[in-house]
């Protein structure tokens, strides 16, 4: 086997050899001031770094030079996504699972956690009360059980999400989160509309995934890291990924990550249009401490400038898994992408659980209401936005990378995130948030490039005053 981003085999396009020569080209550059330098200049085109360049970033022991790093890092984000964050929240659906991975307490061994599946009419009361809040974007997870999550049932839950419309609340846009699966059946996750099919690694380091994944259909690596290729395939142009960094080495999983980009990149012309980076946190019987590999905060902002640098335009998620301090830090390193009022249990929206009934996949360590994300975001000058206008204009793969390369793409998001901000404001703010918020909406207005956008833009907004709802460019 050697190295090629255009294979169609895990194997050959996470090659370990690459990546560990990469470790140890890093490793033997990691002070080389002139190489460093040269790297940190060059990325200011916004066409981003190879995986090996961007190793030697995260691995760079000279402090001026990675503040610089920082600094790029932020103008990147800003030129590309300006002060827009979008919000989201995760749905659950199921934590019946047939695997037994290590570190998630949805495992199969796991004989004590309180096992459920919602029924179409409980999902539509978590639909109403996730509407209620302002929610226009979720997530959807399960467990991987053939039997209690077919692909049907995820299926008929797509529909019934997409069916429910609660006074102003519509949901515009559901992203997946599931199991690996076939070519067919991601061909019908497009059919039903979804947005983005996500999908984690966990690590991309072989003998450590197959021995956090003891047991069941995801112990099989190869079929599990194929399955981006298999949703592109299957007609899905949008594809999510992410590791869980702290169950392995941080830098293994962080250049196995950008190759996995390179290989989509290579061999479907598009890469991912997310990253996440969640990092390993308590839950049920599953102990942080047990894995050796946990990455400090100063580590993370790290990983989330020099991703933002080396793939310049791909959103990048964080979750609440994190703290709301650990999230303002690198909020404008180049996250682009945070959930908000997240629950992690199935049917934690409607009602809140006891805690021997909690079926939570992981702690929360940022509990607040989405009004209060939404009005601490505006309080740092961010600009919240619930836009779905790209994925339902057909703006997805390549045809929103060519738009956000040529740098036309302001004069869509922007105004589209004022929109929706207008709405929220409107619909579900409090008057703290209503107020700053309409002070930014008029700031950012002023700032579309285009005068005929803008002007439109600003009578979309005035007849959002009298109770008209979803405009967009």
């Amino acid at each position: 086997m050697a190295y090629d981003p255009k294979s169609p085999h895990a194997e050959n396009f996470i090659d370990d050899a690459e990546i560990r020569a990469t470790l140890a080209y890093a490793d033997a550059h990691k002070s080389d001031r002139e190489l460093i330098a040269g790297l940190i200049a060059r990325a200011e085109d916004c066409k981003g770094l190879t995986h090996r360049e961007a190793a030697v970033l995260l691995a760079s022991d000279q402090e001026d030079l990675n503040e610089k790093m920082y600094e790029l890092a932020k103008r990147i984000k800003e030129e590309i996504y300006g002060k827009r964050i979008v919000l989201f929240a995760p749905l659950y659906l199921s934590n019946y699972c047939v695997n037994s991975c290590v570190y998630c307490p949805y495992h199969r061994e796991n004989a004590h956690i309180r096992r459920k599946k919602l029924t179409q009419d409980e999902i539509r009361r978590e639909v109403i009360a996730l509407q209620d809040m302002g929610h226009k974007r979720l997530a959807l997870e399960t467990g991987e059980d053939p039997a209690m999550n077919p692909i049907d049932y995820v299926l008929e839950s797509i529909r019934t999400i997409y069916s429910i419309h609660h006074k102003n609340g519509a949901i515009r846009r559901v992203n997946v989160n599931i199991a690996a699966t076939t070519v067919e059946n991601y061909r019908r996750l497009k059919e039903a509309g979804i947005g983005t099919y996500i999908l984690f690694q966990e690590t991309y380091h072989k003998p450590s995934y197959e021995k956090l994944h003891p047991k069941g259909p995801k112990h099989d690596y190869a079929y599990h890291t194929e399955a981006m290729d298999r949703a592109m395939e299957g007609g899905i142009d949008d594809v999510g990924c992410g590791v869980l960094f702290g169950l392995n080495l941080y830098r293994y999983d962080f250049v196995g990550l950008l190759m996995h980009a390179e290989h989509l990149e290579a061999r479907f012309g598009v890469g991912p249009h997310t990253i996440s980076m969640p990092r390993i946190r308590p839950a049920d019987d599953i102990d942080p401490a047990q894995f050796s590999d946990a990455v400090d905060d100063a580590t993370f902002a790290k990983i989330v400038a020099v991703l933002r640098i080396a793939v310049p335009y791909t959103g990048m998620i964080i979750s609440t898994r994190e703290s709301k301090a650990s999230r303002e830090a690198v909020l404008d390193l180049g996250v682009s992408q945070i959930s908000g009022a997240s629950s992690t249990s199935v049917g934690g929206y409607e009602k809140k659980e006891r805690p021997e009934d909690d079926s939570s996949q992981f702690a929360v360590d940022d509990d607040r209401t989405l009004d209060e994300v939404v009005e601490w975001l505006l309080s740092m000058g961010y600009m919240p936005s619930f836009c779905t206008a790209c994925y339902r204009a057909g703006r997805t793969g390549d045809r929103f990378m060519s738009l956000a390369k040529t740098g036309e793409i302001k004069n869509c998001c922007l105004p589209n995130a004022l929109m929706t901000l207008k709405e929220y404001l409107e619909d579900y703010a409090g008057e703290k948030t209503k107020k700053e918020g309409e002070v930014l909406i008029e700031k950012e207005l002023a700032a579309i490039p285009n005068e005929r956008v803008r002007e439109t833009a600003r009578r979309y907004l005035y007849e959002m005053q009298s109770g008209k709802r979803d405009f967009r460019f």
